[in-house]
């Protein structure tokens, strides 16, 4: 097949720890072709969806992981598959990219389906499972917030788009600097803020479970550094092994089907206790990490299943 990665720039990942440069590997190793290019480049013109990138093949050596060919533009109608991996932010940027790839539905399988990436952010899906779900408000009014931080006491406040733990504070009983925050979150941005109960399980790890077509295929916990709240590895949270727990498989049994039928074929899900917290369907991580951990090769399952979807058309 021939295969376009649509990501951030491929010079510059971590290739113990990126996942986009895991599945290029897999396809390649597959014998797929890839093709590489930045959202930047990525173009309407006069009915075509094109891209400006380059031919790319990959290879596991530290600095000299990707040889890239001549700048070239194509027409994406021409690949049998897009990836959409570029990092978050979820701006206008973004929103736009996934309304430009939609335009390929009828030639070419986005994974994951931007329709449905756009309409599924993180941390908006897992509204629809209030049941598995810490007690959630969305809001840009302080004095929604407040009333929320009074009922509940000990809170987490963070950007409503925002990724990799940038931006997440706890504030307990005790603290006083709620509305300072919300005055400097609102300064620079007209989105509303999400609030959740602190849940102090977090003490103990914030699993990410992958799920692929909407079946888990294993978790790695994430735990906070010392003095962190926040476990994500951007921030220095430690990855270890761990297994998955009853209900772990409750909440991928509920979300599952419906992350499938939509088009989410590579998703990666946060649990803390016995919660759900987020739903990452944009850009997830941890295949790496999951396949030192536990053997599983979740790039092999994730082209299986695109290569599956891709015969069915």
């Amino acid at each position: 097949m021939k295969i376009a990665f649509q990501m951030d720039p491929i010079a510059d990942v971590d290739i113990n720890a990126d996942s986009s440069f895991r599945l290029a590997e897999e396809a390649q190793a597959r014998g797929h072709s890839l093709f590489f290019y930045t959202p930047d480049h990525l173009a309407y013109q006069e009915g075509r969806i094109t891209a400006q990138g380059h031919d790319l093949t990959v290879r596991r050596v530290q600095g000299d992981h990707a040889d890239l060919g001549p700048l070239t533009e194509v027409d994406l109608a021409d690949f049998d598959v897009v990836w959409l991996r570029q990092d978050p932010p979820f701006d206008m940027h973004y929103i736009t990219s996934t309304h430009l790839l939609d335009r390929l539905a009828a030639t070419t399988l986005v994974v994951n389906d931007p329709f449905w990436v756009r309409n599924y952010p993180e941390k908006l899906l897992v509204l629809d499972f209030p049941e598995l779900t810490p007690p959630t408000t969305i809001a840009r009014d302080l004095d929604t917030i407040k009333a929320f931080k009074d009922k509940h006491g000990d809170v987490i406040l963070k950007p409503l788009y925002g990724n990799g733990g940038a931006g997440v504070f706890r504030l307990d009983a005790n603290d006083r600097n709620l509305t300072s925050l919300h005055e400097l979150f609102t300064g620079f941005s007209r989105e509303p803020l999400i609030v959740q109960k602190f849940l102090p399980d977090v003490s103990n790890g914030d699993k990410r479970v992958i799920l692929v077509d909407g079946q888990p295929v294993g978790a790695i916990n994430r735990v906070p550094a010392a003095g962190e709240t926040r476990s994500n590895m951007h921030v220095g949270g430690r990855p270890e092994k761990i297994g998955l727990s009853e209900r772990d498989l409750e909440i991928c049994a509920a979300i599952g089907p419906l992350l499938k039928e939509k088009g989410q074929v590579f998703v990666g899900i946060d649990v803390i206790g016995d919660y759900l917290t987020e739903i990452n369907v944009t850009s997830p991580t941890g295949i790496q990490e999951l396949e030192r951990f536990d053997g599983v090769n979740v790039a092999e399952q994730i082209w299986r299943a695109i290569e599956a979807r891709v015969a069915a058309r």
